[in-house]
């Protein structure tokens, strides 16, 4: 088993990475922009280190248009991400305005912004408690024999 699983870090990677095969060069482009902004802008406004807790943006993945950016947050040490969330989602036509102002020389549109809960890192997480278990069952078994 521990052949199979190479550590949670490596399936985030490789989580990003088959999300990044389907997207053209233009979108990896378009997305590390607004990735780069939104955390200058999130710096700027404080939202960053929030109520004792981080905030970080793990992906931005922007649709063929360009039209749409779905942003994916990543909370550290906050105990209720999805208020913060909420919150953070009714700051989006300011948030929005602000990335405007900030890339209107390289973008004709700037897209619509959504936030997502990036639960990734959980689901890593989870998934190496898992394998611990699985090995420690058939850990006095495989010595036994």
């Amino acid at each position: 088993m521990q052949s199979i699983f190479l550590g949670w870090k490596l399936a985030v990677i490789l989580t990003f990475k088959i999300n990044d095969m389907q997207e053209s060069k233009r979108q990896r482009q378009v997305g590390q922009l607004i990735e780069e902004e939104m955390a200058s802008i999130f710096q700027k406004q404080g939202i960053n280190m929030i109520k004792g807790g981080m905030v970080s943006i793990s992906k931005v993945g922007v649709t063929p248009d360009l039209l749409e950016a779905r942003v994916y947050l990543s909370f550290f040490k906050i105990e209720h991400p999805d208020v913060l969330l909420e919150e953070i989602v009714a700051k989006t036509g300011e948030l929005r305005k602000e990335l405007g102002n900030r890339l209107r020389h390289h973008l004709r549109r700037i897209p619509e912004l959504q936030f997502f809960l990036d639960d990734t890192l959980d689901y890593a997480f989870k998934m190496e408690e898992l394998f611990k278990k699985i090995n420690e069952e058939k850990g006095p078994e495989a010595t036994g024999s």
